[in-house]
């Protein structure tokens, strides 16, 4: 018995849109925050909280960017523990990080 080929349809499309998507929404939230930064009371904390929201959202583009282009293959790796636990840890520091730059 042989095996077929695998026929992965659009799924590693959708994929690749997902991850530009929630790009995109970490590239809101670092904006916002700079956007309140800027127009709040000056102090350490918001200007801090900011720069580190710009950190993570690089970390996070740096993530995303590699899982983009391993998606194109033809037959795409399956995402790594290390990987799924960067692409998390930078969700959570974002809604941490937008939360202080709120207070």
């Amino acid at each position: 018995m042989t095996r077929a080929a695998r026929d992965p349809g659009l799924q590693p499309e959708r994929t690749r849109l997902a991850w530009r998507r929630t790009t995109l929404a970490c590239a809101v939230v670092c904006v916002l925050g700079v956007r309140h930064a800027l127009r709040a009371a000056p102090g350490p904390v918001p200007l801090l909280a900011t720069a580190l929201t710009a950190l993570v959202w690089l970390v996070f583009l740096r993530a995303a960017h590699r899982r983009i282009r391993a998606m194109a293959a033809p037959r795409p790796p399956a995402l790594s523990a290390r990987a799924a636990v960067v692409a998390a840890g930078c969700a959570v520091a974002l809604a941490v990080l937008g939360a202080t730059v709120l207070i």
